[in-house]
């Protein structure tokens, strides 16, 4: 409990850092702009092509091998964009928490310099999540789940892959082994210091539920509340993405800067990381 308490009071500390540079809440809106741009880029040919009005299987029961590639290349182009987008994000909340005081331009600059490894990261990362979903394609409810837990794995492996490859300069490979000593070294502490953050997604997704609820529920009869209720809603949803996806990746910075070297990041409270961490040798 004392560990759940700190995660929130980290948290907090998160929020702080957020203020001190609210530009940070460019980086998620412009992956997200980003992302649709690849979307439209991938739909409008495919449609205009009849791929997708197609058969997906071939007739000997496999994959259609050009719908196999286009997917390949979509995953490989949205993850790119997150992953680009993301790597300036952390390269930002890096500086600040090291001191400076850091700017949009910086961020993209930092993440331009690690073209090389972000596009291999981002290349290792599609032909993961599409094996992983092609697995649970094919196997049952016991295969599903064991799949699931190889995914989490992966995720908890990686977590700190992108702090690593901004501030280190290594590639993806290296910088998924570092990753993972860096978890080994920190294993509970690291998952327990997100446990504020997911308390404030949580809320977030409660309200809301609660606002579409009552949006759908009122639809019948006054279409106006409903639809401005259901509109909230998904302002409200699409705001807390934002606000969360920046909160992850100050938190992930700080969290890096604290393990990786020990040192504690600026705004940061020394105690209650020294709380957080029991750093091995």
């Amino acid at each position: 409990m004392n560990k759940i308490k700190t995660s929130w009071q980290i948290a907090k500390q998160c929020w702080r850092v957020l203020l001190l540079d609210k530009e940070l809440l460019i980086f998620p809106l412009l992956s997200t702009g980003a992302l649709l741009l690849v979307m439209a880029s991938f739909l409008a040919p495919l449609w205009g092509s009849g791929l997708l009005s197609g058969a997906e299987h071939d007739p000997d029961g496999d994959y259609n091998s050009v719908l196999l590639a286009v997917y390949l290349a979509y995953y490989l182009a949205s993850y790119f964009v997150i992953i680009f987008f993301n790597s300036a994000l952390v390269s930002c909340a890096l500086i600040r928490l090291r001191g400076g005081d850091p700017t949009i331009g910086d961020g993209l600059r930092a993440a331009a310099k690690c073209l090389p490894a972000i596009l291999g990261w981002s290349l290792l990362s599609a032909i993961v999540g599409m094996v992983i979903q092609s697995i649970e394609e094919r196997v049952g409810i016991l295969g599903r789940f064991i799949v699931g837990f190889i995914g989490i794995a992966w995720a908890i492996a990686s977590y700190f892959v992108i702090p690593v490859i901004v501030t280190e300069n290594v590639g993806p490979i290296q910088a998924l082994k570092r990753s993972a000593a860096i978890i080994k070294k920190t294993w509970g502490e690291t998952l327990t210091a997100q446990v504020g953050l997911s308390v404030l997604v949580f809320a977030a997704g409660l309200v809301t539920a609660a606002l579409m609820a009552g949006g759908g529920a009122v639809m019948a009869t006054s279409p106006a509340l409903g639809g401005s209720l259901m509109a909230l809603g998904f302002i409200w949803i699409f705001t807390a993405v934002v606000i969360g996806a920046t909160l992850h990746a100050i938190l992930t910075a700080a969290l890096y800067l604290y393990a990786a070297d020990g040192k504690v990041p600026q705004n940061f409270d020394n105690e209650l990381l020294q709380n957080a961490f029991t750093r091995k040798s």
